[in-house]
């Protein structure tokens, strides 16, 4: 699951490039088949519309044209075929478990979430304070929104708090105490969360949130309170402690930037979004902090609204290279 920013490259352009290791050789590539292209490659693809369908098999037949930023206008086009990598569990860690089925790799999901992690905290210490700044309010924005502004795009707006698990049982006494004076539950749980746990609102706050994959191992576990503009709605009080940190923009530049790799999110918009099938497939780069030195990660997206824009869930696509093509012939240039 993920949450995406309208400017995905306002925090890779904030905090200053530092070298990250070429993470290419952990990974083994996947072989590429001489087998022609399946011609209904996308039709066992579930949560589809058929204009979804229809665009994303011509892009499939037609292929993509990539060109290396980093070298320049001398960079030479090289053509992918994509096609859709298999579900993935739905369980906060998708944009992890996704990545890594696209980069055909041995990495698990959860040292793909620590390295990224790893590389965004290198990065953001590194920087000089105004980086800082921005990141920072990237973050607020997305993790403890104002709440009084919003209503116009958002129905329902949450906060992020983080608990440290070894302070729940006096987390639960102190509620409860609150519950015994008459308050109810869910009043005296925001009360009490709000009071003594984290924000999510910079950067180190973002790397402890960041880390959550929902296992034993966590330190922290996430609350969430939903709110809608008549006030609190519920509270998400994770008591199984299975709560994983969805994976978000700058989640995704920091992978991008630890594999020097640039990582495409393709949507695939449904008719409610009202957009017409040419233009319902969308290709958002986010670019790593510094050189690229290897093939770009393609993940995807089904999106059925702009409410929340298919921000939701990521499954890997697999770029197969194909022989040389025109840019006149290529589905998409990127």
């Amino acid at each position: 699951m993920g949450k995406l920013l309208c400017d995905s490259g306002a925090c890779a352009e904030a905090l200053t490039p530092s070298p990250a290791p070429v993470g290419w050789s952990d990974l083994d590539p996947v072989p590429v088949a001489a087998s022609s292209p399946d011609p209904a490659p996308w039709d066992g693809v579930r949560g589809l519309e058929d204009q979804q369908r229809r665009h994303l098999a011509r892009i499939h037949a037609r292929g993509v044209l990539w060109k290396n930023p980093s070298e320049g206008p001398a960079a030479v086009a090289v053509g992918f075929r994509l096609e859709h990598g298999g579900d993935v569990e739905a369980d906060g860690n998708c944009l992890f478990t996704a990545a890594r089925s696209a980069m055909g790799g041995k990495v698990g999901a959860r040292e793909l979430r620590q390295r990224t992690v790893g590389r965004f905290l290198e990065d953001y210490r590194r920087d000089d304070g105004v980086g800082k700044r921005v990141v920072d309010a990237a973050i607020r924005h997305l993790y403890l929104p104002d709440l009084r502004v919003g209503w116009g795009i958002h129905v329902v707006q949450e906060v992020k708090l983080l608990a440290k698990r070894a302070d729940r049982s006096g987390l639960d006494a102190a509620i409860q105490e609150l519950v015994d004076l008459g308050l109810q539950r869910e009043v005296a749980a925001e009360s009490i969360y709000k009071e003594r746990c984290m924000v999510v609102d910079d950067g180190e706050s973002w790397g402890k949130y960041m880390s959550i994959s929902g296992v034993p191992e966590d330190e922290y576990d996430i609350i969430t309170l939903q709110y809608t503009e008549e006030g609190l709605l519920t509270v998400d009080e994770n008591r199984d402690g299975r709560a994983a940190a969805f994976g978000d923009d700058i989640a995704i530049e920091s992978l991008a930037t630890e594999f020097k790799r640039e990582v495409y999110v393709v949507q695939a918009h449904g008719s409610d979004a009202m957009v017409d099938e040419e233009n319902c497939v969308f290709f958002l780069p986010h670019r790593p902090r510094g050189q690229i030195c290897e093939p770009p990660i393609f993940l995807f997206m089904k999106g059925t609204g702009w409410c929340g824009a298919g921000g939701d869930h990521y499954e890997p696509l697999m770029a197969t290279p194909i022989p040389l093509i025109s840019q006149e012939k290529a589905a998409v240039v990127l």
